[in-house]
């Protein structure tokens, strides 16, 4: 049976619920828990799990909501006084962070009159507006939210274009502002390569195995994943590398994108053609053939970041030879197939590419799902996709969707190799590979008992200064009988020779290319140019934790204790922000 509870005025952010709900959940009797602000998108998820009640009607968007399934009514007491216990955490937690918090934009910027970039993360039906007013006060913004519609991702970049600033998102995770993160973000060592990404984990991969080389980054530009669509145009992406190019502490420059747009893709390479710095793209999904002069193309994250220390060091490029110590597994005949497993969508994307290129696949890539590839019994899941995530903890947080698609793969006589992730850094799960460990144990045991051994194979995305203990998680991984890679290329690989496949590499010689596109006239803003080179003054819009890491690393932030206005209603929101535009302009023209 359902039952609602309504707590009025009880704003918490969206990682704030969903600690909560996890804590809920684990209460005897408790069959199912769903926490969230109850906003009109939120009671649409709640609907589609099967939780919407009457009740849930009456709540506004600043009302929390609680909807529980238990057959045990005498619990919800219980229930009532864990929520409280767990607010006042929260709260005593609030009280003595030193950060200095705003309820109003006039406010914030009075606070830090510096600032010059606006972090954003908050529900997507709200952040195009958030993001609006960060850009008529001249901030930069980083927009983590997802779920904007495309057409207002277009308007914001086109506005923040003209005002010589950056939009980076939305749905961009991940991004280093001179050493500072934003976001999901690891600690890397600081250096000489600049990075520009429409793609978060391809950009944790790249900076942590650079890190991991010994080298250094100045600064990871996210774009969001569609920047490089044809509605989009590569706006971010082009004024970023104009950006690193004219930026002093950059010597090389490293371009990530998945799969873009054709006419984009030129558009950018024929920009990489005339900069000064040596620079090295991947396209994913791409299988490059040859080199430029001072621009390089690499088919793998791991090889984009091996030539881009190359460079970095003054060193010679040398071809990327994966060498795979395919461990010694006995496979019934019936074991044919790969399972990956991804808390990094890019990750996903890679292992895909790799399984297709090796499998000879013409069919099978698809995004539907979650999934990135589905044919012949091999399988790879991006369990950050939407689907898995709405009103619910993203598997870099919460494994339990992951351990389930675990344990149904190593039920099935038929897979051989399963394939996974650990991503670390801030935003993450502080210890994700013993939350894993137990789930990889029983099922390596469960698969022995029935006459079948399984190959579990891993990568621990990190650095040696993460949050978490680098060395511990792998080391945690090899306990449960994980073959812990350095790198996700490495471990796909492995798991595809382990069946009989490989991936052939090709030799790139160097190679004139006759562009046929026009590469864009820009120029770097002096606005642009003042972010990359100073640790950032940023406003924080949503998630508290963001502002932690902020501040653990160096920079300045003021916290904006944000609640959505009008009540949550988006037309008269609409009017509040045309209202906001129309006093920025008229400021300007005073």
């Amino acid at each position: 049976m359902l039952h609602t509870i309504i707590k009025e005025n009880a704003y918490q952010d969206s990682v704030v619920l969903m600690l909560l709900t996890n804590k809920i959940s684990t209460i005897a009797g408790v069959n199912r828990v769903s926490i969230m602000m109850g906003t009109p998108a939120n009671k649409d998820i709640f609907g589609s799990s099967g939780l919407r009640t009457e009740e849930l009607e009456k709540a506004s968007a600043n009302d929390m909501a609680i909807v529980v399934d238990t057959d045990d009514a005498s619990i919800l007491d219980e229930i009532l006084t864990e929520v409280d216990a767990f607010l006042a955490s929260q709260a005593t937690k609030e009280s003595s962070n030193e950060t200095e918090t705003a309820r109003t934009w006039d406010k914030a910027m009075k606070l830090d009159p510096d600032a010059n970039m606006a972090l954003i993360s908050i529900p997507g039906t709200y952040a195009a507006s958030e993001a609006d007013r960060a850009l008529d006060e001249g901030l930069h913004a980083f927009i983590f939210s997802d779920n904007v519609p495309i057409e207002e991702e277009l308007r914001l970049k086109q506005k923040a274009h003209e005002k010589g600033l950056l939009v980076m998102g939305p749905d961009c995770g991940t991004g280093i502002v001179n050493g500072v993160p934003m976001a999901f973000t690891n600690v890397v060592k600081p250096g000489n390569i600049g990075i520009v990404g429409a793609s978060g984990t391809g950009i944790q991969e790249v900076s942590t195995i650079i890190d991991r080389l010994g080298g250094g980054v100045t600064n990871a530009i996210g774009t969001g994943g569609r920047d490089l669509s044809e509605t989009v145009g590569g706006i971010t992406m082009l004024d970023a590398i104009a950006a690193l190019d004219k930026q002093a502490d950059t010597d090389v420059i490293v371009v990530i994108s998945k799969p873009p747009a054709k006419a984009i893709r030129d558009k950018v390479l024929a920009l990489l053609r005339t900069i000064s710095k040596p620079a090295v793209t991947i396209f994913l999904g791409e299988k490059p053939t040859y080199h430029e002069e001072n621009l390089y193309h690499a088919y793998t994250l791991e090889e984009t970041a091996r030539i881009a220390v190359q460079l970095a060091k003054g060193q010679e490029v040398t071809a990327t030879q994966t060498t795979i110590d395919v461990p010694n597994i006995s496979f019934t005949p019936e074991q044919k197939h790969l399972k990956g497993y991804y808390s990094g969508g890019t990750l996903a994307s890679e292992a895909a590419m790799l399984i297709a290129d090796a499998l000879a696949l013409k069919e099978g890539l698809i995004k539907q799902d979650g999934y990135i590839l589905k044919t012949e019994g091999h399988e790879v899941i991006d369990l950050g996709d939407d689907i898995y995530t709405q009103g619910k903890p993203h598997p870099m947080i919460d494994p339990e969707k992951r351990i389930a698609f675990i344990r149904d793969a190593a039920n099935d006589p038929e897979t051989a190799v399963i394939l996974l992730d650990v991503v670390l850094g801030y935003g993450s799960h502080e210890d994700m590979a013993g939350q894993l460990a137990p789930a990889i144990k029983e099922v390596i045991a469960k698969a022995k008992e029935a006459g079948r051994e399984i190959a579990v194979i891993g990568t621990v995305c990190g650095t040696l200064q993460d949050p978490q203990d680098y060395n511990e998680q792998r080391q945690t991984l090899e306990a449960a009988g994980v073959i812990v890679k350095d790198s996700n290329n490495e471990a796909v690989r492995t798991g595809l020779e382990l069946v009989g496949h490989k991936v052939e590499d090709n030799d790139k010689a160097i190679q004139k290319v006759d562009s046929e596109t026009t590469a864009p006239q820009l120029n770097a803003s002096d606005a642009m140019l003042d972010l990359l080179a100073k640790q950032p003054r940023v406003i924080n819009v949503g998630l508290k934790s963001f502002a932690e890491a902020i501040t653990e690393t160096g920079g300045r932030v003021v916290q904006f204790d944000w609640r959505p206005v009008a009540g949550g209603d988006a037309k008269l929101q609409k009017v509040l922000q045309f209202l906001n535009s129309y006093r920025a302009e008229t400021a300007d023209v005073k």
